[in-house]
């Protein structure tokens, strides 16, 4: 039976989009659906935080996303009385390191930011085609066959996978009857992307300190002359969301009549919940971004995580449809669920601190530290000291031997993994699909700054195998690269590619 994709993706928002882009850049053939007629128009997740922007990198838009947005803003309490108090959402530095290059949290509306991976996927030569939705689908050993509705009328498409990054009301999930629990948190919640008068853009202003029920926050959108409006609203019935009706409920909650909307380009209602799917994979069908999780607004997460559970899910689907071993496809739900776990745990207890008045977001926010040591495949191996298998692969400015500066981001930019030698006596032979990168006087580079020293601890003679997503895989000896490399690059390689790795 002939198949119309390799992969069906339904819902083009960023989890959707940012498997396209990966599927795209890996020469896999799949259909991008989204069931509404236009983009997604409004703000909500405005937090991109520095891991994200690492994966923007590896993406090819990083830079784009950048220009486009901006830093957060520090945020200013009116407290009763009249005085104000400023401070930054962070305690810590976060100036960037030689293994950190993006230390704090960018702020671009979500809108903004899945306009700019939808150029990326158009210079990759794909388009998402909107007003087309999935009405029903079924699944057999080889594939997935998947009636779809649009203005064209009906067709039935035929995948070899099927991927819902449909949102948290997902028809892929309840079509599967995946479980979703979780809680509803009590909260019910206006937000709403305006033009105002009356307010600064030089800071995220939070009125009504102490008293939540009536607190809102009025933050400057990033890139944009738009103002976010946030606020808890009554636990039932209907909230007004013209422009004059928020103009008198910001005049009500602030005390002050020198505020006025003007307009109002998108605005929402939300009742605010924490849940997980049971499960992200069943068959030849999987759940990714707020379909398989969905979370309080607070600490910037699920945008982030959402984006970061489709980078983990585009290599393995581009190599098991290569020929690798279907039970790669398993360790999706393996590694990505317990990070999801975890996000949903921070953003409620963020959620709660910032009843009380709190609005940090510290370095846990960052997802720089979340990883997989536990995970299948991070081979059990050595500890440097500073890394161990399964953590995320720190940068490091460098030198080319041929004199030109560089970044270790810049070797492990692409679908590819890394091998990387430090100080290695004998070079492997080159294979399909593993970039060979030594390091060292002789080496491809040159760590004139100690800075790969530094974040990786290596002794000579020892290599590490960085994964597509920028994880370390294994950390080897050169007998390792013999006895044990092989064997696991069978099980994560497409067929063919994964030959023995031997010094000449």
């Amino acid at each position: 039976m002939s198949f119309d994709a390799d992969v069906l993706i339904v819902g083009a928002g960023a989890a959707g989009l940012i498997l396209a882009i990966d599927l795209a850049r890996r020469g896999v053939d799949f259909l991008l659906l989204e069931r509404n007629d236009q983009p997604f128009g409004g703000s909500r997740g405005k937090g991109i935080q520095p891991r994200t922007m690492e994966v923007f990198e590896d993406l090819g838009f990083v830079d784009r996303v950048a220009a486009a947005g901006g830093p957060y803003p520090p945020l200013r309490q009116y407290r009763q009385g009249g005085t104000t108090e400023e401070s930054l959402l962070t305690r810590e530095e976060t100036a960037p390191s030689a293994a950190e290059p993006y230390a704090a949290p960018l702020m671009l509306p979500q809108f903004a930011t899945e306009r700019v991976m939808r150029e990326r996927l158009a210079e990759l030569g794909s388009r998402p085609f909107f007003g087309a939705r999935l009405i029903g689908f079924e699944q057999d050993a080889d594939g997935v066959n998947a009636d779809i509705e649009s203005s064209f009328g009906r067709r039935r498409v035929r995948a070899r996978y099927l991927v819902g990054t449909d949102g948290g009301r997902s028809f892929v999930r309840h079509a599967l009857d995946v479980g979703f629990p979780g809680e509803t948190l009590g909260v019910r919640a206006l937000v709403a992307d305006v033009t105002l008068e009356g307010l600064d853009r030089l800071a995220w202003h939070r009125f009504q300190l102490g008293s939540p029920a009536t607190q809102l926050m009025i933050c400057p959108l990033a890139g944009t002359d738009l103002f976010q409006l946030q606020g808890p609203v009554a636990p039932e019935g209907e909230v007004d969301l013209s422009a004059a009706a928020l103009t008198a409920l910001v005049a009500e909650r602030t005390g002050r009549s020198d505020i006025v909307v003007h307009s109002v380009s998108w605005a929402s209602v939300y009742t605010m919940n924490a849940r997980l799917a049971d499960r992200y994979r069943m068959g030849r069908v999987f759940l990714a971004g707020d379909a398989a999780h969905i979370h309080p607004p607070t600490g910037g997460q699920g945008l982030n995580t959402s984006v970061q559970d489709a980078y983990n899910l585009g290599w393995k689907l581009a190599a098991v449809l290569g020929g690798a071993p279907d039970a790669l496809l398993d360790t999706y739900e393996e590694e990505r669920r317990p990070i999801a776990a975890g996000m949903l745990g921070l953003a409620t207890r963020l959620l709660g601190e910032a009843k009380q008045g709190t609005m940090r977001r510290d370095r846990e926010a960052r997802q720089l530290d979340l990883g997989y040591r536990t995970s299948s495949l991070a081979l059990p191996g050595i500890d440097t000291g500073r890394l161990r298998a399964g953590d995320r692969a720190p940068d490091a400015p460098c030198r080319g031997q041929a004199g030109q500066p560089t970044r270790l981001f810049c070797e492990f930019q692409g679908p590819h993994w890394t091998l990387v030698g430090y100080d290695a006596a004998e070079r492997p032979a080159p294979r399909a699909g593993v970039r060979i990168v030594t390091v060292g006087e002789h080496g491809d580079l040159i760590d004139d700054g100690a800075h790969i020293a530094d974040a990786y601890g290596l002794a000579p003679g020892q290599w590490i195998l960085i994964r597509p997503d920028g994880y370390v895989a294994a950390i080897l000896t050169s007998a390792d690269m013999v006895e044990k490399l092989p064997d696991f690059l069978e099980g994560v390689l497409p067929a063919g590619s994964a030959h023995v790795l031997k010094g000449r």
